[in-house]
């Protein structure tokens, strides 16, 4: 675009999101919930650091990644609701450009990590069942510092580089985006300028932001079910699908509503729909995973006994 069709248009200093829903009788309703919701996810989260910590037997790799992980979702917990709570209890939904482009690069450095955290659990979680007599040798605890590092340096990484791209983006209007919080595909709509290198950089860093580490751990999971089906006792498959089967459903909740979300298509009408799934895996994925260590998990039950 030449400078002179610039000089006509005003540059957005601000930006309102639309969230939930405009009805003036749910603001209360889903302020309380949201809440209840965040309230829940941050003293779980750290009931499970807190436990892990204290209980000498739970420091194992597994539970190492488990801290890790926990701590991670109270972040990216606090990159979304605190803004969204804030907006229910006030009613301004606008969010400066600036602001904006924080909550978006801290969003994305957190659920990048989390998809590197889940491929290095598998990947524990696959040695300690397919290669057990290996399994202290090659899980140490240099290991794990490497994995834990590796997935904390990945996901900021990744977000740093989308995140300088999007920022150079000019939005002029509208101003509304549709959504509860800044995510890539609303604010590619307002933006006046040429979005082509930012999609193209998008679709490249997917493969190691997302579809890398979910081959990663798929193929885990399928080298790990076909040694439990090889367990000859019906008692030793239970005992060994037990081992994994917490981070097994959190898997497939993290990504299943992942995938919906993203390939979703952005039409008007399935646009409520989108936001439903992203408040799933945004919002109530965090909460999901202390439930799910804390009641599936003998360990960590033992220890808040």
């Amino acid at each position: 675009m030449e400078r002179g069709e610039w000089d006509n248009k005003t540059l957005l200093m601000e930006f309102l999101l639309l969230g939930l829903g405009d009805a003036h009788e749910l603001q209360t309703p889903l302020f309380l919930l949201c809440l209840t919701i965040y309230t829940v996810t941050m003293v779980g989260n750290m009931l499970i650091i807190v436990l892990v910590i204290a209980d000498p037997h739970l420091h194992t790799p597994m539970y190492f990644f488990l801290v890790n992980l926990s701590s991670l979702e109270t972040c990216y917990s606090s990159s979304i609701l605190p803004r969204l709570l804030f907006s229910f209890l006030t009613g301004d939904r606008t969010i400066s450009v600036q602001g904006c482009m924080a909550q978006f690069f801290f969003f994305g450095t957190f659920a990048t990590s989390e998809c590197y955290f889940l491929a290095a659990m598998s990947y524990d979680r696959y040695l300690a069942i397919c290669k057990p007599l290996l399994y202290s040798g090659l899980m140490n605890w240099k290991v794990c510092l490497q994995l834990v590092t590796g997935s904390w340096v990945a996901g900021l990484l990744i977000s740093t580089g989308i995140t300088s791209f999007m920022s150079r983006q000019r939005f002029c209007g509208p101003n509304a985006i549709d959504h509860f919080f800044c995510e890539e595909a609303p604010l590619l709509e307002l933006s006046c300028s040429d979005t082509g290198m930012i999609r193209i950089l998008i679709i490249i860093l997917s493969f190691p932001d997302v579809v890398f580490p979910f081959l990663f751990t798929l193929a885990s999971y399928v080298c790990i079910i076909a040694a439990i089906l090889r367990i000859p006792s019906s008692t030793g498959r239970r005992k060994a699908f037990s081992t994994c089967s917490s981070h097994h459903t959190m898997v497939i909740v993290f990504y299943g509503t992942l995938i919906i979300v993203y390939m979703l298509p952005r039409t008007v009408p399935l646009r409520q729909l989108n936001k439903l799934f992203s408040f799933f895996y945004t919002v109530l994925t965090p909460l999901i995973n202390p439930l799910i260590y804390s009641l599936r998990n003998r360990e960590v039950k033992g220890a808040l006994e």
